[in-house]
């Protein structure tokens, strides 16, 4: 294997690791990050965005459309968790994390027991193409790209819309924001929804990549809150840097050492993130703003 090779192959692992953190970590940042929220239900919400478009893609539905549906439905299961039960425990940390986790809890068991144990996913698109002796997904390489572009359509929302005025004003000072006569309420569940269907379309993507079991948010939101702890509650200033570096580690200690070397690497490097920045990544780039 030339060196040509190698150095792909590890651009190609850090792509593939820097994606899958940047968009299971966006839903969790925004709805931390904006609400002060500690979603728990998040890898679900991740869930039903791969079983909604496995489901409409196996109905005939072309697969990016599925893969919207997708989203649209763990948007719409946001606002309904977000009216039911997160409404009621704004300011309250610690409630909303017992309330998130129960809903994992028995969002898991409902479907275990509702769809069973797997259910037979979808083709990857696009085919392979190979580099001296190794084949690569051109799926996966393409999913680095549709991470970015997120991020980009996430920062023009929130900065270039009327949504994303009235969101920032509700953040930095509900009460004002409420007086100047800003529905906050609908802002937060608005809120929500975002951060939820960004979750759906991180499992949409994923959908064809792998297995869809009642448990695969679990292997997400690991991830996600390692990303969204190192990046900080910043979502877009924090998370490409955050991602990056995570990504980078991840890739060399798999490659060297193994996946669970690699794993240790991300829960050790947040250990030294938490220590030397308690605010994460994104404190020193708004500290040098």
């Amino acid at each position: 294997m030339n060196t040509l090779t190698v150095l792909y192959s590890f651009i190609y692992q850090f792509g593939d690791n820097f994606a899958y953190l940047v968009l299971s970590a966006l839903g969790l940042a925004i709805i931390f990050g904006m609400m002060g929220v500690i979603n728990l239900a998040h890898g679900e919400l991740i869930m039903c965005g791969a079983y909604v478009t496995i489901v409409s893609a196996k109905a005939g539905i072309p697969l990016p459309l599925a893969m919207l549906l997708g989203t649209l439905a763990a948007a719409v299961a946001g606002v309904l968790v977000e009216r039911l039960v997160i409404r009621h425990l704004y300011d309250r940390l610690f409630d909303s994390v017992v309330a998130t986790w129960a809903i994992s809890l028995i969002t898991q068991q409902t479907m275990l027991l509702v769809v069973g144990p797997a259910i037979e996913g979808v083709s990857t698109p696009f085919g392979s193409f190979t580099l001296g002796e190794l084949s690569f997904s051109t799926y996966r390489a393409v999913l680095p790209l549709i991470a970015i572009t997120v991020l980009l359509l996430l920062y023009l929302l929130l900065f270039h819309t009327n949504y994303g005025v009235c969101a920032r004003a509700t953040i930095q000072n509900a009460k004002m924001a409420s007086c100047l006569g800003l529905k906050t309420e609908r802002i937060y569940t608005l809120t929500f929804a975002l951060g939820a269907g960004l979750a759906g379309l991180a499992g949409a993507l994923y959908a064809p990549t792998m297995t869809a079991v009642p448990t695969m948010g679990s292997s997400f939101i690991v991830q996600a809150f390692v990303t969204v702890v190192v990046g900080g509650a910043n979502v877009l200033v924090g998370t490409i840097p955050a991602a990056t570096i995570l990504g980078v580690i991840q890739t060399f200690l798999t490659a060297s050492y193994g996946q669970l070397i690699g794993q240790i690497g991300l829960l050790v490097t947040v250990i030294v993130v938490i220590r030397l920045l308690p605010q994460g990544m994104g404190s020193l780039f708004s500290r040098n703003r």
